[in-house]
């Protein structure tokens, strides 16, 4: 229905920022092992002095928000985000095209207000703002399932799906892998759903899981609105699971599900990071969207926001995706289709795994599920341009070069097992829970160990980790070699998209964490 004229809504302006190209150089510096930077990250304010919009874009983005009646404006430390309030009549005015609609949906009947065509800025502006957020993007839905519980025989030296101590025996933590309590070392999971984890199962969680290694069992802050009503699957594995991974280390959570109605939650964390100088150093996102339904204004511009992140030495990841190589059709051909932010060159990005023999601690294989493949906006970075290479050059069975673009960016960069976990929600305990969404706070935990271990020797944490990942070739990682991952269901590819190889590959990446070895290759300078 058409929204309300008098309606009040908010929209962020992202500003046009300057020095990208500076940025650029400067995030390679700092995240190259090779460089005489490296490790020397900047602070919020360095690159506020750097990517500032200019006084030209501020003072003209500024004198046409307040002649079109926009109040109570909030920018960020760095400048480059305005977030204003308007009524829905105003915002038609200001964006020619656009037209609010309110929609109601989702489990909590959450009212948005969206506009379903697209906007356009006044010429004058156009090269001021690269984007206005609040008015298209939906909440997105997640992709967590609850798989069938495989059929066992025979019970002997079994386990029942995945825990903590699985985790914990599969990867070779002891139990003196945790954090000291004593540093000042912090990791966060962000999620954009309409969920919100519970104190009561966290702790629940680690009374059942918990026992054979020190933890903390509360959440240090939690950043954002935390909802009322029950808790979501998802919300409870992010952080019970990025707890007992990165165990003992203190954790934020950054939540949005008590959100005003026309926010968009993934913004208002990009914002966030924006505006705190502290923040936890590893940062875990099981949130992802086909690359396709996003404009190449706001991917851009998000992937800016990613490369700030990475000047200032933190660890961003994400869930690779739980649709394997996807699928679409394109003027009626098949193609992968991509999954953003996985597929960005500043991120680390996640894959899944599965246990060979789904009750025993045994090796592991590729989940069909785990997101990979190749991007077709961001080109391939040149610290993974050798292992791609490899990787085309020897896969044994590739599928058709029409279905990828080979010479775009290619993910997962690493996995961990994605099938099987028991979680904690609503007080009780549910099985079988399976996606990216899991593995990615597993390996954040464990980076988060490793930057424990360098900040007690007075190194800096490990910042973006790409660069030094490829050039160790996988060192400290298991290479998983077994399995192929889902992708169209059509007569040339027949439901079967990339293949894992030995070395890196789309699927699981350079594959699992070995933890003993990897922080050996991590931990010193």
């Amino acid at each position: 229905m058409t929204a309300d004229l008098q309606k009040e809504l908010s929209l962020t302006f992202a500003l046009r920022q300057q020095n990208l190209e500076r940025l650029s150089k400067l995030v390679q510096a700092v995240s190259d092992p090779s460089s005489p930077r490296y490790g020397k990250y900047l602070t919020l304010e360095d690159v506020a002095e750097l990517v500032r919009p200019s006084p030209l874009t501020l003072s003209t983005v500024q004198k046409w928000l307040l002649a079109a009646g926009a109040r109570n404006c909030h920018s960020v430390t760095t400048q480059d985000f305005l977030t204003c309030w308007l009524s829905v009549r105003q915002a038609e005015l200001l964006l020619s095209g656009a037209e609010f609609h309110l929609y109601v949906g989702g489990p909590t009947e959450t009212h948005v207000v969206r506009s379903p065509r697209p906007y356009q800025l006044p010429k004058a502006l156009a090269s001021h703002v690269d984007f206005v957020g609040g008015l298209h993007r939906f909440p997105p839905t997640s992709s967590l399932r609850q798989r069938p519980e495989p059929q066992v025989a025979g019970t002997v030296g079994l386990h029942l799906g995945v825990t903590p101590s699985v985790i914990r025996e599969r990867y070779n933590l002891t139990a003196q892998d945790v954090g000291s309590g004593t540093t000042n070392n912090s990791q966060a999971c962000a999620q954009f759903l309409e969920q919100y984890f519970r104190d009561s199962d966290l702790a629940e969680f680690m009374r059942l899981f918990g026992g054979n290694f020190a933890h903390q069992a509360s959440v240090a802050r939690v950043v954002g609105q935390q909802g009322r009503g029950l808790a979501g699957i998802e919300a409870s594995l992010d952080v019970q699971y990025l707890m007992s991974a990165g165990a003992n280390i203190s954790t934020w959570v950054y939540s949005n599900p008590g959100r005003h109605e026309s926010q968009e939650p993934f913004l208002q964390w990009l914002l966030l990071l924006s505006n705190e100088s502290a923040l936890p150093h590893v940062h875990t996102v099981s949130y992802g969207d086909d690359e396709d339904s996003l404009s190449s204004a706001y991917i851009q511009r998000v992937n800016t926001e990613f490369m700030k992140a990475a000047a200032r030495g933190l660890t961003l990841l994400f869930a690779s995706g739980d649709s394997g190589a996807g699928c679409w059709s394109v003027s009626g051909r098949h193609q992968f289709r991509p999954s953003f932010p996985a597929s960005s060159p500043y991120v680390t990005t996640v894959g899944g795994t599965s246990f060979q023999n789904p009750f025993r601690v045994t090796n592991e294989v590729v989940d069909y599920i785990s997101g990979g493949g190749f991007s077709n906006v961001f080109p391939q970075p040149s610290y993974q341009e050798d292992a791609v290479a490899h990787f085309l050059s020897s896969s044994p069975n590739l599928p058709p070069s029409s279905y990828f673009n080979a010479s775009g960016r290619a993910y997962p960069d690493v996995a961990a097992l994605s099938d099987g976990y028991w979680v904690v929600s609503n007080n009780v305990p549910i099985p079988w829970v399976s996606g990216t969404s899991a593995s990615t706070p597993v390996f954040g935990g464990l980076l988060s160990l490793i930057n424990e271990h360098r900040i007690l020797s007075g190194h800096p944490p490990l910042g973006f980790l790409n660069p030094r990942l490829y050039q160790q070739r996988g060192a400290g990682l298991f290479d998983v070699t077994r399995g192929c991952h889902e992708s169209c269901l059509n007569e040339e590819v027949q439901g079967q998209g990339f293949c894992s190889g030995p070395g890196w590959d789309p699927v699981t990446g350079w594959g699992t964490p070995n933890f003993p070895a990897l922080l050996k290759t991590l931990i010193n300078p």
